[in-house]
């Protein structure tokens, strides 16, 4: 193996220490920046195939295999003695980090597309995963501290600047709907474990979250709540061989939207170019929530605002957001 994947890895490793995990996870941050500096620990990630090498999955995959949340040595230790069997669940298993709190980021711009078109909304989220931000109207949420917007679980809280359109209700879903390469069963045993691995070390109020947002879910597949759309439709496939049916079997009565938060930056450019110009033949309403936006022309154009993702409706770029959805920047 030459030196080009391990010095890609090594800045791969340094860039998620400096800027993805700091002030997020500062055991995160410890890891990769170990990582960045481990000879040894960079030769075993530098021979995972390219998508595999992300640190949040290597270190969720370490986690769920039984690595307890110390100091950096007890995880080099740890990849060490038991790298093979971590690398099997590296490599059978993906970052589907299932973030129900981003659901009160997408929430203004759903209530922008519910009011211009004064019909109920058919969610069709792209890479859902188990569907937790399919719920919007099955959550509550506490803007900047306000009274409470809804009486649902988990109660979502993220601060806000910039004056965004907070709605005064939450939206009426006719139906849910999504597309991904794995979907995930949020009432299986084990999935509900690799869904809490993924979440970063020292974040207990996102962990309750999910727990929150999981038993949320688990309540409408039972079919306990009454008056609401029923548990998201999701299929297996690949998001551009799929969203058109998805599109075209939502209700008629609702207005198709399409959405999506750190799903496009897992396709190369002209996969996301295509996904861009398939959504434009659709007649549905495209909310996108990403490290990038697409533009007019339908190139990505980058977000030069560090770790905050852009969101966008219809490719016009509305607000900075929290990558998981506790801070809202209204553009």
């Amino acid at each position: 193996m030459g030196n080009e994947p391990t010095q890609a890895a090594a800045e791969l490793y340094l860039d998620y220490a400096r800027h993805w995990f700091t002030g997020h996870s500062e055991l995160y941050s410890q890891w990769a920046g170990g990582v960045a500096g481990s000879k040894a620990l960079l030769e075993l990630i530098a021979d995972l195939p390219a998508p595999k090498r992300q640190p949040n999955l290597v270190f969720a995959a370490a986690r769920f295999h039984g690595c307890h949340d110390e100091p950096f040595p007890v995880l080099e230790s740890y990849l060490g003695r038991h790298w093979p069997e971590v690398r099997r669940i590296i490599m059978g298993r993906a970052t589907q980090t299932n973030e129900a709190g981003r659901c009160a980021t997408l929430l203004p711009a759903l209530a922008m597309v519910e009011e211009q078109e004064k019909r109920p909304l058919a969610l069709i989220e792209v890479g859902p995963s188990a569907g937790l931000c399919l719920l919007p109207d099955l959550y509550s949420y506490s803007y900047d501290g306000a009274p409470r917007l809804g009486t649902g679980s988990p109660l979502l809280r993220c601060t806000t600047t910039g004056n965004p359109p907070i709605p005064p209700a939450l939206p009426d879903i006719a139906w849910r709907a999504g597309v991904d390469l794995n979907p995930l069963d949020g009432t299986d045993p084990d999935t509900v474990a690799w869904l809490r691995a993924l979440v970063w070390p020292g974040q207990e109020a996102r962990l309750e979250q999910l727990d929150a947002a999981l038993a949320t879910l688990a309540t409408l597949k039972s079919g306990e709540l009454q008056g609401v759309a029923g548990p998201p439709l999701i299929l297996a496939g690949d998001l551009n061989e799929r969203i058109v049916e998805l599109v075209e079997a939502a209700p008629k009565h609702a207005v198709p939207v399409v959405m999506h938060s750190a799903v496009l930056a897992y396709l190369d450019e002209p996969r996301r170019t295509r996904f861009a110009e398939t959504i434009a033949t659709l007649g549905c309403r495209w909310i996108s929530n990403e490290a990038f936006f697409m533009d007019e022309s339908n190139q990505t154009r980058e977000n030069s605002e560090g770790n905050h993702f852009t969101l966008a409706l219809d490719k016009v770029p509305l607000a900075r957001t929290g990558q998981h959805g506790a801070q809202l920047d209204w553009l």
